[in-house]
């Protein structure tokens, strides 16, 4: 048996999962929400359904590592370090460097880090959790598990920009997508739950946290994709912009005295729910304050509003859907939402379950027995994918 860990670190969260294999079971999970916000939440799950919940502040995610690995002594999850055999982390982007996960190596860090500018809000932390789990852990082998990965079979009428057809060629100008191994896992599991292969269905696959990204998953292999060159594009998401005119850009820099890297930081951290709120980039503040808060609606309306807009051409390009997924953290646990967004796309025959609907958190069919689509929530578990790999390639290797 070889314990196994899991590092999954995204925007403002980080979990970790200590996995068995080659069993999968799981020893235990944790995790740290609002990274950079007052009143970061840590959890920790482990034993026989014992659970330990602080709030505390958690300044960065080095900080939530260093946490989390304390607390699997400080509860006896581990005796020693040294039961952990292997380390996995995700890395949102690969560029094209990458096209599957690898061992890490100095060379393959100093590639994560050239990559950040393509994913400015993940690639750091997941650079950072590297260095931190490396210098607490330096003998245990790591692995990079790359979201990007997934999406090396897009067609290349979906992947390529409507540029200068030399800017791919020469600057690698291109949409790579992102929630790769997220997608990847929950469309495998909606296949199976619905019990038909997956070859031979048509999967939308909507990962809605912090991040948000929607995937179009056609006969066993990634189709299309909401994200693009970087995890900027695509939907409203909890302080990103999604797609804008780049034009505007430009306009808002003369306009504000701003420049191209200052103008990016706006987007990237500023805008989405928090800046058309005003109240917050957590979408569970959002909908608390809808009722009374005119721009919390408002904030709602269009993160529905663009969810639809890219179900509705996915629908289209691949010339119908067998399922519609749920995942991740706001798509799992919102009923409200997940009703607001099938509420717009009743016209297609497609109806949810008002008591499944109310359930959260839990792999499950949403839809009605006569709806058109099966509707499903399946939590994600980029963990285990990411397990997976590290004892596949810490196995081959020795």
């Amino acid at each position: 048996m070889k314990k196994i860990i899991a590092v999954n670190a995204g925007s403002s969260s980080l979990k970790i999962q200590l996995v068995a294999m080659p069993a999968e079971e799981v020893i235990c999970k944790g995790q740290v929400e609002r990274i950079g916000l007052t009143d970061s939440i840590f959890t920790l799950k482990y034993g026989d359904g014992q659970k330990v919940e602080k709030v505390l502040d958690i300044e960065d995610h080095h900080a939530a590592i260093d946490l989390l690995l304390q607390a699997l002594l400080e509860y006896k999850i581990i005796a020693d370090y040294a039961e952990i055999k292997g380390i996995g982390h995700r890395v949102v982007h690969g560029g094209d460097f990458f096209d599957q996960s690898v061992v890490i190596d100095d060379e393959v860090l100093h590639k994560i880090e050239a990559l950040i500018d393509l994913a400015p809000l993940h690639n750091p932390s997941a650079a950072m959790g590297i260095r931190a789990m490396h210098k607490l852990l330096p003998d245990v082998p790591s692995v990079a598990v790359f979201d990007t990965a997934f999406y090396q079979t897009l067609p290349e009428v979906n992947y390529r920009y409507s540029l200068p057809y030399d800017f791919y060629d020469k600057y690698k100008a291109r949409k790579y997508g992102a929630h790769g191994t997220s997608h990847n896992y929950v469309s495998h599991r909606a296949a199976a739950v619905i019990d038909k292969p997956y070859a031979d269905l048509k999967i939308i696959t909507l990962h809605l946290g912090a991040g948000c990204s929607i995937t179009a998953t056609k006969d066993g292999q990634a189709f299309d994709t909401s994200m693009g060159f970087t995890p900027l594009a695509g939907l409203t998401m909890a302080t990103r912009a999604g797609d804008i005119d780049v034009s505007l850009v430009s306009y808002l820099e003369k306009q504000m005295g701003k420049t191209t890297d200052e103008m990016i930081e706006i987007l990237n951290k500023e805008s989405g729910l928090l800046g058309i709120s005003g109240i917050s980039s957590d979408s569970r503040e959002i909908e608390d304050a809808m009722a009374t808060n005119p721009r919390a609606q408002l904030a709602m309306d269009i993160f529905v509003d663009r969810i639809v807009g890219f179900v509705g051409s996915y629908v289209a390009k691949m010339g119908g859907v067998d399922a519609l997924v749920f995942t991740a953290g706001v798509g799992e646990n919102s009923a409200i939402l997940r009703q607001m967004i099938i509420d717009r796309l009743a016209f297609m025959n497609i109806h949810l379950d008002a008591q499944a609907n109310s359930q959260r958190g839990k792999e499950l069919v949403l839809s009605t027995p006569d709806s058109a689509v099966k509707v499903l929530l399946i939590p994600t578990n980029e963990e285990l994918m990411i397990v997976r790999d590290v004892y596949r390639l810490t196995t081959k290797n020795g």
